[in-house]
């Protein structure tokens, strides 16, 4: 007789493990968590999107969410972590380690790309690619491509061709964010769209090169790897059975290829839990979409949303100040952070007469934090764009401040900068061999054996700049008479340094277009140069203040002996993310500025503008000024009066106090 057997469907995860008794746990994780931080953390099946406002403890609930579901009995390679850096991924999982065993230590944890890769190497062959793929880093493919671009005799365009560097970025940009490369270069590099054929012929034939040689580029890594989780095959079906939980962080810097990763990862059990903060997306010039996060409940019907909402690192004032910049923003998940630190203090809205006085503001209240026991290192100014800060640098430099900075180079470290500094130190001194090397380079069909030569002759028949009429050899330096001309009459006239670097921008300026793809973005930096070359009377003395001995690009670089070296950081708000300060100062909130002018004419970039801001403001612990200048510099205009930037215009004083800076520092 056939026995008779009862099928039960079974309640899966949830039903599994919801019995396990607390006791069970040797992580008292109600008491080490807020409410919604033990929300996420006890969530187990089904999707999730946590909304972590700034400095609300992120990081520390997705590490006791692993250690959590370890102790549940989870097998840890069942468990798939996704960051955006090695890092981050690294530091979580040691954290989880640390509070419960080396169990955690099994997790699958890595960025997308790295993910991709192993995933590749084991499963590639289903969709084409050879287990022995080779990766292209960023310079292999600048290679690469630069080898196409010679071979298909492009170089020879009288015109200006976009350089190699230019053609990956607007490769990938287009993969990336799944738009035309047509729509990449007609908003991001219009000056090249009379090259457009051309420019997805090379993208075609290093697409056919790739192929046949099975290399991947980081792009490749992301697409294959979605391309083989959409496939329905056994192959796939082995692989997502192997992964009972997909956890995301920083979800809102995800582009669109990432997201789809995530939803086919997930599409077998729908396990899945992404933690972000929709006010901190600011990175879709890398190619991150907004609405990625805006969208995860559509993608996952069902998903519950839970928010983190209390802060650990900032007092009341600075949140309340937040809050209201992003409480302008019309599409955002609703919340409002909160913390238990409070303080007499509100922010500071700081005018000044101009930059230069707005610069030395912050220099003597630097100083006096230092004096009160504010650690350097503890003080950030932040801006939008890294030529901002190039007065202040100044500044610093003068009142032996020590300083790094980061999202950008410095003044003189800037190539275009170099370039010019290069003219009106020859003006200065003409005998200055290296910035002559520099200033020949810079003109088409003059090599490094050229430039010699012409640096052998110039020694050697010492053309007088002293003279009230400057002889050369038209046969040596026929080519370079205008050039010579103007660094004669430079040398000989009394000229301050702005009138100076103006007429040996005139001549640069058409080398300056040609040497360089995004001369328009540049072009800011030279105007910002010039107004602070306003600031002085004498070329020695400006000179002198711009040969200063640059800072460490990253404090990641500095040596362990100088560990008990302090330094203000001067940063980018996009490098800023992330990290925090006890007295932070967001400078040029002004309009054009901060929101930049580019900004104005769409909404979604204006919208990014504004949660800069926000990012910005959330930086602080203690401390937070904005400052504007009311008058600025404009080297075609004048000095014009400045608009403050929307973001802090009327604001209430219940938010804010204003200050008026009048006096000299």
């Amino acid at each position: 007789m056939a026995k008779k057997f009862v099928l039960k469907k079974s309640g899966g995860l949830r039903e599994k493990y919801s019995q396990i008794s607390p006791d069970r746990f040797s992580i008292n994780y109600e008491k080490e968590l807020n409410p919604s931080q033990y929300e996420a953390v006890t969530s187990l099946e089904g999707s999730y999107l946590v909304i972590a406002g700034a400095g609300t403890g992120k990081t520390r609930t997705l590490v006791f969410r692993v250690a959590r579901l370890v102790e549940m009995g989870i097998n840890p390679e069942t468990i798939l972590l996704l960051t955006f850096t090695r890092k981050a991924a690294r530091e979580m999982m040691n954290r989880a380690s640390i509070i419960l065993d080396s169990r955690c230590e099994k997790i699958n944890g890595g960025t997308f790309h790295s993910f991709a890769n192993l995933t590749l190497r084991k499963y590639g062959r289903y969709v084409g690619v050879n287990s022995n793929f080779t990766i292209l880093d960023q310079g292999d493919s600048e290679d690469v491509v630069n080898l196409i671009r010679s071979q298909l005799n492009l170089g020879k365009i009288k015109k200006r061709f976009p350089n190699k560097s230019t053609l990956v970025k607007i490769y990938s940009l287009s993969r990336n964010t799944v738009k035309s490369v047509e729509e990449i270069v007609e908003v991001e590099y219009p000056h090249f769209l009379p090259f457009l054929e051309q420019v997805k012929g090379i993208f075609s034939v290093f697409e056919k090169y790739k192929r046949e040689n099975q290399l991947l580029d980081y792009d490749d890594l992301l697409i294959m790897l979605n391309r083989f989780l959409k496939t329905d095959s056994s192959a796939v079906d082995h692989f997502l059975s192997q992964i009972d939980f997909v956890m995301v962080d920083e979800y809102q810097d995800t582009n669109h290829i990432q997201a789809e990763i995530v939803k086919n990862l997930a599409r077998r059990k729908n396990n899945v839990m992404v933690v972000g903060d929709d006010a901190q997306s600011i990175y879709s010039f890398r190619g991150a979409d907004f609405l990625n996060i805006m969208e995860f409940p559509k993608l996952f019907p069902n998903t519950k949303i839970i928010k983190l909402e209390e802060n650990y690192r900032s007092n009341q004032g600075i949140l309340d100040f937040a809050n209201h910049i992003i409480r302008q923003s019309s599409n955002k998940f609703e919340k409002n952070l909160y913390s238990r630190k409070v303080s007499d203090e509100l922010p500071a809205i700081v005018s000044a007469k101009n930059e230069n006085m707005q610069s030395r503001f912050i220099v003597d209240k630097i100083l006096e934090l230092r004096e009160e026991g504010v650690p350097l290192e503890e003080i950030a100014v932040l801006f939008r764009s890294s030529y901002f800060s190039f007065d202040l640098e100044v500044e610093l430099t003068k009142a032996n401040i020590p300083f790094v900075k980061f999202g950008g180079m410095k003044l003189i470290e800037s190539a275009h900068i170099k370039d010019l500094l290069a003219f009106m130190r020859i003006s200065v001194n003409p005998k200055d061999l290296v910035s002559w090397y520099r200033a020949l380079l810079l003109h088409e069909g003059i090599g490094p054996k050229k430039a010699q030569l012409f640096l052998n002759a110039l020694s050697q028949m010492e053309i007088n700049f002293d003279a009230d009429i400057v002889k050369y050899d038209d046969k040596q330096f026929g080519k370079f008479g205008t050039l010579i001309e103007i660094l004669h009459d430079l040398h000989r006239e009394k000229k301050t340094p702005a009138e100076i670097a103006e007429i040996a921008f005139g001549y640069y300026e058409p080398l300056f277009k040609n040497k360089y793809n995004d001369y328009n973005k540049r072009r800011k930096d030279i105007d910002m140069f010039i107004n602070i070359a306003s600031n002085y009377r004498s070329i020695d003395s400006f000179l002198s203040d711009m040969a200063l001995e640059p800072p460490r690009d990253s404090v990641v670089d500095v040596d362990a002996e100088n560990e008990d070296e302090e330094y203000v950081t001067l940063s980018t708000i996009h490098s800023a993310k992330g990290l925090e300060w006890h007295t932070v100062f967001v400078i040029n909130l002004l309009e054009g500025f901060f929101p930049s002018a580019q900004s104005f004419g769409k909404y979604e970039t204006l919208e990014e503008e504004r949660r800069l801001m926000y990012v910005a403001s959330t930086r602080a612990k203690h401390n937070l000024f904005v400052t504007y200048p009311m008058n600025i510099f404009d080297r075609f205009s004048g000095t014009t009066l400045g608009k403050p930037s929307r973001f802090i215009s009327g604001i209430s004083e219940d938010l804010a106090e204003e200050w008026i800076v009048e006096e000299e520092f």
